[in-house]
């Protein structure tokens, strides 16, 4: 069986974060997900939405057959855990699959990293980011 992990923050859930789910399903035979702690979301505005709210929205997506809140300290500590043979990371997400594979070996965990594809819009006006659903609220209803 291969298993596969996926992480994120999950705020706001849009297409774009089903199309990487899905994307990182396909790459093994199951999918667990990992969702930052609001605070350890430090490269971006903290979650609109709860932790564990955005667990359980994300762990009731198809694709997923677990859903983990990330641990408070130490980011390893659930992938060390769950021992993937994959970690699936998202089109647009910052990190860098160098220094993951860098830091994975560090750990002595033995995984690979692939990115999932980006997703294009299918039609005007679809938004597939949540900074994009929150600048539409504050338009249309400020």
């Amino acid at each position: 069986m291969t298993r596969v992990i996926a992480q994120g923050t999950f705020d706001l859930l849009h297409p774009g974060h089903v199309h990487y789910l899905q994307e990182a399903r396909a790459m093994g035979d199951r999918l667990d997900v990992i969702i930052a702690r609001s605070t350890n979301v430090t490269h971006k505005q903290s979650p609109v939405v709860s932790d564990r709210q955005r667990v359980t929205m994300v762990g009731a997506l198809d694709p997923v057959d677990g859903a983990h809140l990330g641990h408070p300290e130490d980011i390893f500590i659930p992938i060390e855990e769950m021992d993937p043979d994959v970690i699936a990371l998202g089109h647009d997400q910052h990190h860098d699959e160098a220094a993951i594979e860098s830091a994975l070996a560090d750990h002595d965990i033995d995984c690979a990293v692939e990115r999932a594809s980006e997703r294009r819009p299918e039609f005007d006006g679809e938004l597939l980011s949540t900074r994009q659903i929150i600048d539409r609220i504050v338009e249309e209803r400020a």
